[in-house]
């Protein structure tokens, strides 16, 4: 590590103005923020812990029955929270190992945006509200690429609001060592339609699937989507998989997450 100043606020006030300094570095969970410091990638002056926030904690049910999840609450608390949203809950509670549960947060992992992570699809399979100290971002328009979102310099996460579909699944196919997401698909069905997210499989991070949510508007039936995958062009290469296989994966994933939803 390298010398650095830390700053603990106590309220999401007090942290954007410290955010307001030249060099300074929101820290959540950190569990991507801490190794990247570590191999010398980033090397902020100033980082300004979110932990001791209280307004950034707890899940609490919202307008029109959404599910409200603190940014600063961890993967933990959301598998054991968040039991209006089943297939949100079992998200969470397969996210890395034990310690990574009880330290990285939603809000982190959000922001961050890492193009194999979970939340990601789940944020924008259900059509979540990212809510933010300035404003609040329809998921649709949140996500902007590989570690990239609509957040804006100093811009904090405060809340993310979840609205509660008939039936969800989320399916994932590990890479074993890290336990992110080789391809991880979330379905999400609502009276008014299918959402279709996948994460882990594109070179754009994550995004809907628009041709397999227009195949399940007929139903969810996984034989509506049999044999179909998504065009292997926009998918990651790497020595875990290729192009073509996790193309195939996604149709895979997205099957069985029909399936297990029904």
């Amino acid at each position: 590590m390298y010398s650095f100043d830390f700053e603990k606020p106590s309220t999401i006030a007090d942290a954007v103005a410290a955010l307001a300094d030249d060099d300074a570095q929101a820290l959540a969970g950190g569990q991507t923020l801490i190794p990247t410091l570590k191999q010398r990638l980033a090397s902020p002056e100033k980082l300004i812990s979110l932990t001791g926030i209280p307004e950034l904690q707890g899940i609490c049910t919202g307008d029109n029955g959404a599910l409200c999840i603190g940014a600063g609450t961890t993967h933990a608390d959301v598998a054991a929270g968040a039991g209006a949203f089943p297939a949100l809950a079992a998200l969470a509670g397969n996210i890395g190992d034990p310690a990574v549960r009880s330290r990285g947060t939603i809000g982190g992992s959000v922001a961050n945006n890492d193009p194999s992570a979970c939340y990601p699809a789940a944020v924008l399979g259900a059509g979540a509200t990212v809510v933010t100290n300035a404003r609040e971002i329809a998921a649709d328009d949140f996500f902007d690429g590989l570690f990239e979102t609509a957040l804006e310099e100093g811009e904090i996460i405060t809340e993310v609001r979840f609205p509660i579909p008939e039936v969800a699944n989320y399916q994932k196919f590990e890479q074993p060592a890290s336990r992110f997401a080789l391809v991880g698909v979330f379905v999400v069905k609502f009276a008014d339609g299918v959402r279709v997210a996948v994460t882990g499989a594109s070179e754009e991070g994550v995004f809907r699937w628009r041709e397999a949510e227009n195949a399940l508007s007929n139903g969810m039936d996984a034989a509506l989507i049999e044999g179909m995958s998504p065009n292997a062009d926009d998918m990651i290469t790497d020595l875990h998989g290729s192009a073509a296989y996790r193309a195939h994966l996604v149709g895979v994933m997205t099957r069985r997450a029909v399936a297990a939803a029904n």
